[in-house]
């Protein structure tokens, strides 16, 4: 197992997979979304990994395998664990693929890590705005996430199940189901410090001046993040598009990973 020690001595849980010689293509490096961990992407990273990229995957702070007792588990925090993730494995072409929380998360390490990033995939991505603004009337309100945390800290293992119910809109089957729950059961019962974040984020500004090739992949029927709100980013930035899975919910790469992979593999082939 492979850790990274964080300044305040806990520790990020992280793996690597692929080619790490000077030949190997450009690196994707995959952030999960809230309360889940580097295994939701299981289904997929044998798929990734032969495309001939290096892939690596962390867990969130208070999630998965990394430490759960971190003081600070704000997405700025998890956006500097990226940074030096980065750092630490000397990666030089970095594509960081952030799906839901993880999104805001991905923007928000994209605009620290510079040239080493090179492209940036928005999963269902939770950017630049959740919540509904005088200026921005996608999304839900401020009262629904306090409600979310509130249900999250008070009755946690049936929320989570609940939770695991609606990821996907299309039925996946109970393994599936049961799957997705147990991913969420390992994160911290202090994960909601890092939810209650989404009620005031704004990162439009940030997400704009992004001066980078941006993939916003998300379903017609994502029931966590409006899909208004990634239409939003090709709507708004001049070098991002977008593919929307029609009759999909918050996970394509679960619900149509043969499309998603698909359109993931021709966004990396562009960026060489």
């Amino acid at each position: 197992m492979s850790f990274l020690t964080t300044h305040c001595a806990r520790q990020i849980y992280f793996e690597d997979y692929g080619r790490r010689d000077e030949e190997a293509q450009q690196t994707l490096l995959l952030i999960h979304g809230w309360g889940m961990n580097t295994h939701c992407w299981d289904p997929i990273l044998p798929a990734l990994v032969s495309m001939g990229h290096r892939v690596v995957l962390f867990d969130h702070r208070g999630c998965g395998a990394s430490s759960r007792d971190f003081d600070d588990m704000s997405i700025g925090a998890i956006a500097g664990d990226v940074v030096n993730l980065v750092a630490e494995l000397n990666l030089q072409r970095v594509i960081v693929n952030g799906w839901s929380l993880g999104g805001a998360a991905a923007v928000a390490a994209a605009s620290q890590l510079g040239h080493a990033c090179v492209g940036l995939v928005l999963t269902g991505g939770a950017t630049p705005i959740y919540t509904q603004k005088e200026d921005f009337p996608q999304g839900g309100t401020a009262a629904d996430v306090a409600a979310t945390v509130a249900a999250f800290e008070t009755d946690r293992i049936n929320f989570l199940e609940g939770l695991s119910h609606v990821v996907c809109a299309k039925d996946m089957g109970v393994h599936v189901t049961n799957w997705l729950h147990g991913l969420f059961l390992q994160s911290s019962p202090l994960a909601g410090k890092t939810l209650a974040e989404l009620a005031e984020l704004d990162q439009r500004e940030t997400l704009l001046a992004l001066n980078l090739p941006i993939l916003s992949l998300f379903g017609s029927e994502d029931g966590f993040v409006a899909p208004a709100i990634c239409r939003w980013v090709g709507e708004h930035h001049p070098n991002a598009r977008t593919v929307e899975f029609p009759g999909v919910g918050h996970a394509p790469f679960l619900e149509e990973s043969q499309a998603y992979l698909s359109a993931l593999r021709e966004f990396l082939e562009e960026l060489g």
